[in-house]
């Protein structure tokens, strides 16, 4: 089921960027709030909702200098996609 693929993204990201100290503040907010949003945005399936855009932009961010958080999101948001949200 993609719920709980999002589940496992979301624990896959949780555990990367606990292994790291290099994020800066800005991102590990944004980070925090996305983990925070995620459930009720899947429990909702509301598209286009403003926590898709906080993951995408989380996905930005991570694209320099964190390429496996970076996977993680992009694999996060495409399950999301595929759900309908």
């Amino acid at each position: 089921m993609n719920q709980d693929k999002v589940k496992r993204l979301l624990e896959e990201l949780r555990a990367e960027l606990s292994n790291t100290d290099t994020l800066d503040e800005d991102t590990r907010a944004l980070a925090e709030k996305v983990d925070r949003n995620i459930d009720d945005l899947v429990e909702a399936s509301q598209p286009n909702s403003p926590e898709l855009d906080d993951a995408i932009a989380l996905e930005a961010r991570f694209a320099a200098t964190h390429p496996v958080a970076e996977r993680i999101m992009r694999e996060l948001i495409a399950t999301l996609s595929r759900i309908g949200i």
